[in-house]
């Protein structure tokens, strides 16, 4: 039975009333954080002490967060399910941090880092949130200085910058090729000093399975300790989820299979609106597919393409090594389109050029995905050395996956799903429709409208942690402290046994199937994306509600929780699926097609009308 045409779109979604931001500031929007950090309840430093608060997910977003939260005296207590803080996917971006510092002189100011997001996110973008950012921007830079963060530097010992795509200004700080991780473990310094100080506890192994709503505000969570398997309640005055976004609904992605969007799907669950989940971003410079064998795919900086040039040959089929292609041979078809910006045009466009080229049969590379990414001209303009000052690691990692050195033979590169600009819906205080519960980083969708620009989601995540959450958390504290809870609480009794039923109704299904194969098919037949060849066939279901749940494995171990690839559990793993099944569904449905999506109409549909996006229920 085929369900997507059995059932109408409205039994996936419900399209509720409009949602109103009732902190967003009025006036002028230079003036507008200002006006609201003045007007936000405060809390004197003696009472913070009797203040709470969790935090899921221990990111940039996250472990900025906890840090600077636990210096202002609040009592802090972290979550992560990797085996420490520095593990988090924050740890993989690569190219860089966007700032306005303008420390080249080429026109950069606050003003033009807040219209070029704008723009980059295709007008969809929160303005009075997107300024905010653009202001932060310069802090951020001199607080992971403070922490010795190691900024590329230029010979004089002045901060370097180089070009992100969509921009035409230098404006991006860099740490070579390992830019998240060195932010990261900036972030986790100060977190650990906060841990030596006594204000912040850290959870590692733990994996958070709902949220406790008591009276209509978020109060504490239900977590799983993933080395025993023991669920445990935590309670605070306040919750805050940093937990990432929702990439890996596409299977194929630059997330690690451990980012599955758990703590963000039941918060929905729960009550928490999830805003634009079709704004999904696909990045042009990935590591083609190789196999069937792969579970996820790898980036390669958008960075590269500050001296890279992307070309294909012009004659179909090509089948020549490209250093025998001749010049005149090759279509550098991003400058030929788009003079202005050449090669750093922003992601989407990159994107929807390369599959178009591929489309029309110039792809090069074995399976038909990929264009080059070519540093031949870069590499003899400044010689080899300076190349490996810049990107070295990059090129390594290309070589080690690939086998081919990318010193001597072009880059293949094709678009992958890397980002998501949706997510829970937050107001400008950064808490989301369930009193209490906030949502930081890329978890919630407040900054980037349709389409992230290059470098611009570490700034979001260290700016809503070190600078935004610490100043508006404070208004809803100053109520607090709250209703000391317990474990004998009847919501907190109600939640654990939910809990508990989940996880004992999928372990007695006693499946013949694995919770990824079902995952990757999903993967496979979703129509979104760049990925997907041709328009989407149609057929059964990939992943039907009711044939899934009949037909998945489990392994059991202790309580069902064996390991499985060292991350993600069998049950965590079955249970995450059911959220990243039914956000796959949400977007199968939508009739919106903006920013980096790009998408094939469904058989006997109109093709995708660009309407804006909507709060999901």
């Amino acid at each position: 039975m085929n369900t997507a045409e059995t059932l109408p779109p409205a039994d996936y979604y419900t399209v509720g009333d409009p949602v109103a931001d009732e902190k967003a500031p009025s006036g002028p929007i230079e003036e507008r954080w200002d006006a609201r950090r003045f007007n936000a309840k405060l809390v004197n430093p003696a009472n913070r002490r009797k203040l709470s608060v969790i935090i899921i997910g221990t990111g940039l977003a996250g472990s900025s967060a906890a840090a600077t939260l636990g210096e202002a005296g609040y009592q802090v207590t972290t979550f992560c399910y990797q085996d420490s803080p520095r593990r988090a996917h924050s740890i993989a971006a690569q190219g860089g941090i966007n700032a306005a510092k303008n420390y080249r002189n080429d026109g950069d100011s606050i003003h033009r880092l807040f219209y070029d997001t704008v723009k980059g996110g295709d007008f969809r973008s929160r303005e009075s949130n997107v300024y905010r950012l653009a202001q932060l921007s310069v802090d951020i830079i001199d607080q992971c200085v403070a922490q010795g963060v190691p900024f590329a530097r230029e010979y004089g010992g002045l901060l370097d910058n180089r070009s992100f795509g969509g921009v035409q200004v230098s404006r991006t700080f860099y740490a070579r090729g390992q830019t998240g991780q060195q932010l990261l473990l900036g972030a986790y310094q100060a977190l650990e000093r906060q841990v030596a100080a006594g204000t912040v506890q850290v959870h590692s192994r733990h994996e958070m399975l709902d949220v406790i709503i008591v009276d209509g505000r978020a109060r504490g969570v239900v977590v799983r300790d993933m080395t025993t398997g023991q669920f445990e309640t935590h309670f605070a005055d306040a919750v805050v989820l940093a937990s990432g976004g929702y990439s890996n609904v596409f299977f194929l992605s630059t997330n690690a299979m451990g980012c599955n969007v758990t703590a963000t799907w039941r918060a929905h669950r729960k009550g928490a609106m999830f805003a634009n989940p079709c704004f999904t971003q696909i990045h042009p410079t990935c590591i083609p597919v190789s196999g069937g064998h792969q579970s996820k795919l790898t980036l390669m900086s958008e960075s590269l393409r500050n001296d890279g040039r992307i070309w294909v040959p012009k004659r179909r089929g090509e089948d020549r090594d490209p250093r025998d292609i001749p010049e005149q041979e090759r279509d550098y078809y991003l400058e030929r389109r788009y003079p202005a910006f050449g090669n750093l045009v922003p992601r989407d466009v990159a994107s929807r050029a390369a599959k178009t080229v591929c489309d029309q049969g110039h792809s090069v590379g074995p399976g038909g995905l990929g264009v080059y990414l070519d540093l031949t001209d870069a590499i003899e303009r400044t010689g080899r050395p300076e190349i490996e000052a810049k990107y070295g690691n990059l090129f390594d990692i290309y070589q080690q996956i690939t086998g081919e050195d990318p010193y001597r033979v072009p880059m293949r590169i094709y678009p992958a799903m890397h980002y998501t600009m949706g997510g829970l819906w937050v107001d400008y205080d950064l808490q989301s429709t369930i009193a209490g519960l906030f949502v930081i980083g890329e978890a919630n969708f407040s900054d980037h409208g349709a389409n992230r620009l290059g470098a611009s989601a570490l700034m979001q995540g260290l700016a809503d942690g070190y600078f935004v959450l610490p100043n508006t958390i404070s208004d809803y504290l100053a109520a607090g402290p709250f209703e000391k809870l317990d474990a004998s609480h009847p919501a907190v009794q109600e939640a654990v046994q939910a809990v508990r039923n989940r996880i004992d109704t999928l372990l007695s299904i006693n499946g013949e199937r694995t919770v990824d194969s079902f995952h990757k098919e999903l993967g496979r037949q979703h129509p979104v994306g760049p990925l997907r060849h041709g328009a989407y066939e149609g057929g059964p279901d990939p992943c039907p509600p009711q044939g899934a749940r009949a037909q998945v494995g489990v392994l059991a171990g202790r309580q069902g929780h064996r390991h499985q690839r060292g991350t993600e559990p069998g049950v965590g793993a079955c249970r995450a699926s059911g959220g990243l099944l039914r956000t796959g569904r949400a977007d199968v449905h939508r009739r919106l097609a903006p920013g980096g999506v790009m998408r094939s109409p469904l058989p006997g549909r109109e093709p995708d009308r660009g309407r804006r996006g909507t709060t999901r229920r």
